[in-house]
């Protein structure tokens, strides 16, 4: 999170748009800039579950990296497909990331979200995979991908996630304050697209490749 924060602050608007991906030391969890976590989780429990925990410099909410596969994005403000409009990087970013998801798990019914859910419990607005929010992959109007962003002069920083399996119920409700309602959200929302028994870490390697080949596609049309 401190080398995405950095990027961002030394982003050179000239630059050519950065894209990396991430791997855990061991299970992780990342949340919005803006939340305060102890509201939401049994800090103690962390350390139990052997679970690190960082801030991020985007807002959103609570990510478990422990399902996902997580990557950031880059756009320095010089290049041509750069926005002012938020919403629009996150179509413009979040379109690639669909693509990739469809080609990679054959979700042909898989679209962008055009509103936000709404949830009777607000602490579910505070966990990323608990509500599908605008312009996030979803597939059966289940949540797919999700990111954050954070947008400077230099240019923005688009942090996001790929659901890969279904989350841990048992952890979850374990270290989650407000569980009955944030558990269920999650379960009524996340789509997990890994068929049962295969290999998340093969699926990493697989989709990370892909996604670099479709964002290579998508700078490479925009300059035709």
């Amino acid at each position: 999170m401190a080398q995405d924060a950095a990027l961002l602050a030394d982003l050179d608007p000239n630059w050519p748009p950065i894209l990396h991906f991430y791997d855990w030391v061991k299970p992780s969890l990342t949340y919005g800039y803006f939340i305060d976590i102890k509201k939401y989780l049994h800090i103690e429990k962390l350390a139990e579950h052997k679970l690190d925990l960082a801030r991020r410099p985007t807002g959103g909410g609570i990510v478990f990296h422990i399902w996902d596969l997580a990557f950031s994005f880059l756009m320095p403000a010089g290049h041509p497909q750069f926005c002012l409009n938020t919403l629009d990087n996150y179509r413009f970013v979040n379109e690639i990331v669909l693509d990739a998801v469809v080609s990679y798990f054959s979700l042909q019914d898989a679209y962008l979200t055009a509103s936000s859910a709404t949830q009777r419990d607000p602490s579910c607005n505070h966990f990323c995979m608990a509500r599908p929010t605008i312009y996030d992959a979803v597939f059966r109007g289940m949540k797919v991908a999700g990111a954050a962003q954070r947008r400077t002069k230099k240019g923005f920083l688009h942090q996001g996630t790929i659901s890969l399996t279904l989350p841990q119920i048992d952890l979850l409700e374990d270290i989650l304050c407000s569980k009955e309602e944030v558990v269920r959200a999650m379960q009524i929302y996340t789509f997990a697209p890994l068929e049962k028994g295969a290999s998340l870490q093969t699926a990493r390697a697989d989709l990370k490749k892909i996604l670099h080949q479709k964002f290579l596609a998508a700078f490479e049309q925009s300059s035709l």
